[in-house]
């Protein structure tokens, strides 16, 4: 069988006019001989009905906080409230479709309520209902527990369900509907003439979204990456391919022109402090003392430089005051920076080549940005700058690296 697997998002299918463009795309799907599994989330963002937030707030009000297997049968509910509306609107247009919940399709995974890893997929049903040309709706975000119990999968919750369901089918690809044209070289609410990616590599993808690119989420694109599913990324509200994303690298050909790139695209995290601890003369622990009393405490750190002097590292803007009054406690005296922003500037090409962190220095010196710290992989460079600079750097390297054209 081809198979096919769709995911559509809440924005994709909280009104009548997005849902009839996913009924659209169904049945192209369906014209071009896919066997279609579709994978959905809960209706809607924040204060809409069926939102997965709302549902939240009907608990909270309460004053009492539930316990965790219970909140995950009540997040539950709003994938299969939009699974049963899908589901609905398929048989009256005369499509045969069967609404499965995620454990029902097969999708086992440890009992760690509310952020659950997927341990296994049994996809037999699924298999069967295919035969028979159904369209198999399945609620995302969620599975079930060796005992039974409903899980919820955490962020990303319903992107993952999608890539992990087919690559245990063996899909053809992996369609990510979203209310934007694809990936693209950067958030297009600071860069105006940000422009749509025909292809990116799983590490390229990866990168971006784990950097603050917000289309798809990382644990979806590593699950897709092990099993070689490719991704397209793409608009519902568009016929347009989007974003193809597969193992290649970023030399590829396209209507006999090769492009080749070093650059792929900027994404950004705002809201990070950065903290600096002095070593004190004679002082050899600090570095071990500083992060086993973060990670004792569930502070995650970043942006690491470590050296004879002392460290400085990140954290996200809420956790400063709890990691700074933990430092004292310890007898430091931290330096703190708050409302910080963490620019990456991501690339497969760029690996080998020189003159890119230059370019990157260039690029900020010119509008006067001052660089606070940096540091590098194969395939990305990060620059932290203060919270105030980041829409200059962003739009600065973004143009540096000509990825408008």
């Amino acid at each position: 069988m081809r198979i096919l697997v769709q995911k559509f998002g809440g924005t994709s299918l909280s009104t009548v006019n997005a849902r009839e463009h996913v009924i659209d795309h169904i049945q192209d799907a369906l014209e071009q001989d896919y066997k279609l599994v579709v994978v959905v989330s809960a209706m809607g963002r924040k204060g809409e009905p069926y939102a997965t937030d709302t549902l939240l707030e009907l608990v909270r009000h309460n004053g009492v906080e539930l316990a965790a297997r219970e909140l995950d049968m009540l997040l539950s509910c709003g994938e299969m409230i939009s699974a049963v509306q899908l589901c609905s609107l398929l048989q009256a247009t005369g499509i045969r479709s069967t609404v499965l919940t995620g454990g029902q399709a097969g999708i086992q995974t440890n009992d760690v309520h509310g952020n659950a890893q997927i341990v296994s997929i049994l996809p037999n049903r699924i298999i069967e209902l295919l035969e028979q040309d159904q369209v198999v709706v399945v609620t995302g975000f969620q599975g079930k527990t060796s005992q039974g119990e409903t899980t919820t999968l955490g962020r990303g919750g319903s992107d993952t369900s999608a890539t992990a369901l087919g690559a245990a089918l063996k899909a053809e690809i992996v369609d990510i509907f979203t209310d934007v044209n694809g990936i693209l070289t950067a958030d297009p609410r600071i860069v105006e003439d940000a422009r749509p990616l025909k292809r990116v590599s799983f590490i390229e993808i990866c990168n971006m979204a784990h950097n603050g690119a917000k289309v798809i989420h990382p644990r979806a694109v590593e699950v897709a990456m092990q099993a070689n599913i490719p991704i397209r990324v793409r608009s519902t509200f568009s016929k347009e391919e989007g974003t193809l994303v597969t193992a290649g690298d970023t030399i590829h050909h396209e209507a006999n022109h090769v492009a080749d790139r070093f650059v792929t695209g900027i994404a950004q995290f705002t809201n990070i402090t950065q903290i600096q601890v002095g070593a004190v003369e004679g002082q050899f622990d600090l570095q071990l003392r500083v992060f086993k009393t973060m990670a004792q405490h569930q502070i995650s750190v970043d942006f690491i430089n470590v050296n004879p002097s002392g460290v400085i590292y990140t954290v996200f803007d809420h956790e400063t005051d709890r990691a700074i009054q933990l430092l004292k406690s310890q007898g430091y005296e931290p330096k703190a920076l708050r409302g910080c922003a963490k620019i990456s500037v991501i690339g497969g090409g760029m690996n080998g080549v020189p003159g890119i962190m230059a370019r990157i220095v260039e690029a900020l010196t010119e509008e006067d940005i001052r660089i606070l710290q940096s540091a590098d992989s194969n395939t990305t460079i990060w620059v932290l700058v203060q919270g105030e600079d980041m829409i200059k750097a962003v739009r600065a390297l973004h143009n540096k690296f000509y990825l408008a054209k």
